[in-house]
């Protein structure tokens, strides 16, 4: 491989909406260093993951296939099968630097140090979650052992995590490190933060510069309490509240005082406080971020380095009297930042609203480095479109999402979700509830068009797209080498 192929700066949050970034539209936030890359690169604003869930989310766009051919289709999976190679390990085959800082997450990470596969990586700095649970191998509790901390200890703190001792600055310091080591060759660092996942605790530097007072409300009509409650009934997942009870499961920490000093009387527990506290943590994820832009410049590899800001999946933050995750597919949860940054070579300043996917990613890097696309590839490369050679807000005719028994192991819940530039359509397999929104009069999804009488014709044929989608996108096995 010819050294001038670029570097590869892949920076992937954990459960980040599309809708947190300053530069697109969001004046509630503070992000500087993400606005840079969308301003001086191309910014995906209706990108969407092929699972609300971590692990087949992971595992689709590290493979560039859909959930169900990797056949890693929930959390919790005693292994990763391998049936396609991550794009890290053909990377390395190819002449790559390949290192991992953060979250992998292909594989159940419960009471045990989640077990490696055949990634590619190099360097390997691995820490799943922001807590103490591993007597070894998790490498960010031993950097917090060695500046005289216990993480079990901090993450009690009602302060939060120090920022200089937090996951996010622990990934920042691991990437610097990386990027600054000298090799002949490229390398691709993918750096895994685990913010702005749950538990909603960032630290109190961070917390106090958001007020719960100036952040906007959630998506929520009342009409949400009678719709979640039926949809309920299908996956555990989804907490039926309004904005001002929503049931928080790692309850996270009263709200601060008022810039006047005064104390707030609202409840600790409303959406507007989970949005600040939300917020603090995509502030910490970008100051961080600005960390190694700047070591980028300094040792002069920023002009042959990509940069991909992006997220597994989405967050409900409150819409519809939802948080979190689970089987559902409102935009808030599915549609996540995709951001591509490489100054001289990518167009500048493009906001595309082409449908795209996550699995785009994998042949977008396959063709960045020269590399071939396999035939059987659920992806199709952005590069086109990154390099102005292609019509910027067309790539795909629909995106599709996957939810098949994903995080309840009591409950067995299978759904998809179809969406085209103007309708997205949402099948509870085996269920008679259904969801189908005209996202041109409707796009915050209030007004459920399933059963309405007008809208037959346009569910059946949707209905009948959706099924081919799903038989086109199936695991059709090996190679075909001969008629019989």
């Amino acid at each position: 491989m010819s050294i001038k192929a670029p570097n590869i700066l892949w920076i992937c949050t954990d459960q980040q909406r599309y809708d947190t970034i300053g530069a697109l539209g969001n004046v509630y936030v503070s992000t500087p260093h993400i606005d840079s890359l969308v301003a001086e690169g191309v910014a995906f604003t209706h990108a969407y993951c092929q699972s609300p869930i971590c692990t087949p989310s992971r595992a689709s766009f590290l493979t560039g296939m859909y959930p169900s051919s990797t056949h890693a289709n929930g959390n919790g999976n005693a292994y990763f099968p391998e049936t396609y190679p991550l794009v890290t390990r053909t990377l390395a085959d190819s002449g790559y630097d390949c290192g991992l800082i953060g979250k992998l997450h292909l594989a159940s990470a419960y009471g045990r140090v989640e077990p490696r596969v055949n990634d590619g990586y190099r360097y390997w700095q691995y820490s799943h979650a922001p807590r103490d649970d591993w007597e070894e191998g998790h490498d960010y509790a031993d950097w917090v052992r060695s500046k005289g901390y216990i993480l079990g200890e901090l993450i009690q703190d009602p302060q939060g995590v120090p920022s200089e001792l937090h996951q996010t600055t622990w990934c920042a310091e691991k990437t610097i490190a990386f990027i600054r080591e000298e090799r002949d060759g490229p390398w691709l660092a993918s750096v895994n933060i685990y913010d702005p996942h749950p538990p909603f605790n960032p630290p109190q530097s961070y917390r106090e510069q958001f007020n719960p007072d100036d952040m906007p409300d959630p998506l929520f009509r009342e009409s949400d309490l009678e719709q979640q409650e039926r949809l309920s009934q299908i996956d555990f997942q989804s907490k039926v509240r309004t904005p001002d009870e929503l049931d928080i499961r790692n309850p996270i920490l009263p709200r601060p005082p008022r810039r006047d000093g005064k104390p707030v009387v609202v409840g600790e527990r409303d959406a507007k406080t989970l949005i600040a506290a939300y917020y603090a943590m995509i502030k910490q994820i970008d100051d961080q971020l600005g960390r190694m832009l700047e070591v980028l410049e300094e040792t002069g590899q920023r002009e042959n380095t990509v940069i991909i800001f992006t997220s597994d999946h989405g967050e409900t933050l409150g819409d519809h009297g939802l948080i979190q995750k689970g089987c559902r597919f409102y935009e808030g949860l599915v549609r996540v930042p995709l951001i591509f940054s490489l100054p001289g070579q990518f167009v500048g300043g493009l906001k595309s609203d082409a449908l795209v996917e996550l699995v785009d990613k994998v042949p977008t890097l396959l063709d960045l480095a020269g590399l071939p696309i396999p035939e059987q590839m659920h992806g199709r490369s952005l590069l086109p479109i990154l390099r102005g050679e292609a019509e910027p807000n067309h790539h795909r005719d629909f995106v599709r999402c996957e939810y098949y028994n994903a995080i309840d192991m009591r409950n067995h819940s299978y759904a998809t979700m179809y969406r085209d530039k103007r309708y997205k359509l949402v099948v509870y397999h085996g269920h008679e509830e259904g969801e189908l929104y005209d996202l041109v009069d409707d796009p915050d999804e209030f007004n459920n068009l399933w059963n309405t009488a007008d809208k037959q014709d346009i569910k059946m044929d949707l209905l009948k797209q959706s099924f081919d989608a799903s038989m086109f996108a199936m695991d059709k096995g090996p190679e075909r080498v001969g008629p019989m």
